[in-house]
């Protein structure tokens, strides 16, 4: 018993570190590619190449004056970023990176904790997360925050739809909820994204929607809301809902590389060390695809006007994912 709760808190403790580090060179990836695009360098000042930004932002962030808006209401207006932060760490919790290892005589996975039903999980974490964005908004007492938090309230609810149909067709594929069991099962069929390649699209699409991302970014459009729900926030309550926005990405990523592209399956080649950690590279390389996606569509891609996003969502998106379950239902019921 000791030995287990000692591996959990060296699990929890590692992920947490990997997190946070990936959150802030994502975030100077983004700004460097996104620079690159527009024809400007991004971040070079500090350190070689700017690699060194993300610590002068943590400072930043830490030194800033914590501004509280007199009309606010005090404890839900803290509460917020707090509960955005919490429940995005804890979809993490449950996704595994690898298969399970033995080290030092100790069997384990590689991931915080295994249950078996670790993407039902993530689902119901994830739809909870709208109630930061919409606390956020109304306690600030500020007419853009309000604006901010009723779109992204709407639009998160809207996509989150989509998002959970798009996932029934390869959960029927699999026969399982318990995300390593779907890793498994590709191993012995295909990856899921042959044969669910609309369900994909559709997941895909709800997954910028659900995260808030360009060209889905209405909850925060800086051209017409300021800064949309945290327009209010400064300091680290800001820092917090920016942390959170780049671990749902994160998470989103680890999702999809799981469900559609067979997790950590991958050739296996070379000495014994090499082999127990290519898995581990594998994954990490196929969410690093997306998230690089994820920056590319920023540069690319203008948003949506608001009453094309909700209709896009309610006509498109969820008609097509439902069309998906039932073909895929059809098809298991006929093998």
């Amino acid at each position: 018993m000791v030995a287990y709760l000692l591996i959990t808190l060296v699990k929890c403790l590692v992920v947490l570190l990997i997190l946070l580090t990936a959150v802030a060179y994502i975030q100077l990836a983004e700004r460097k590619i996104v620079g690159r695009m527009q024809s400007r360098v991004g971040p070079t000042r500090v350190g070689p190449f700017g690699l060194l930004q993300p610590a002068a932002d943590a400072i930043k962030f830490i030194l800033k004056e914590d501004v509280t808006p007199d009309g606010a209401h005090k404890f839900l207006y803290v509460l917020a970023p707090m509960l955005a932060v919490v429940l995005a760490l804890l979809s993490i919790t449950v996704i595994p990176v690898g298969p399970i290892v033995h080290l030092f005589g100790i069997t384990t996975a590689l991931q915080i904790t295994d249950i078996n039903v670790g993407l039902l999980f993530i689902l119901g974490v994830t739809s909870l997360g709208v109630y930061g964005v919409v606390l956020a908004g109304w306690s600030s007492n500020s007419k853009y925050s309000l604006l901010g938090s009723l779109r992204g309230g709407s639009q998160m609810i809207s996509y989150e739809l989509a998002l959970g149909l798009a996932l029934v067709g390869p959960v029927m594929l699999a026969g399982t909820l318990s995300l390593r069991g779907i890793v498994e099962a590709q191993a012995h069929l295909h990856w899921f994204i042959v044969p669910q390649i609309v369900a994909f699209a559709v997941y895909l699409t709800a997954a910028f929607a659900e995260t808030n991302r360009v060209p889905f970014d209405l909850p925060d459009a800086e051209g017409e809301l300021g800064a949309g729900y945290h327009t209010e926030y400064s300091a680290m309550k800001f820092a917090m809902f920016f942390l959170a926005e780049y671990v749902n990405m994160i998470t989103v990523s680890c999702v999809a590389t799981l469900v559609f592209f067979g997790g950590w399956m991958g050739p296996l080649f070379g000495p014994a060390l090499l082999r127990a950690l290519l898995p581990v590279l594998y994954f990490v390389a196929k969410v690093c695809c997306f998230l690089f996606l994820y920056i590319w569509v920023r540069g690319t891609l203008p948003r949506f006007r608001y009453d094309q996003l909700m209709g896009f969502g309610w006509k498109v998106m969820i008609p097509l994912a439902l069309a998906n379950v039932m073909v895929t239902g059809l098809v298991v019921a006929l093998h």
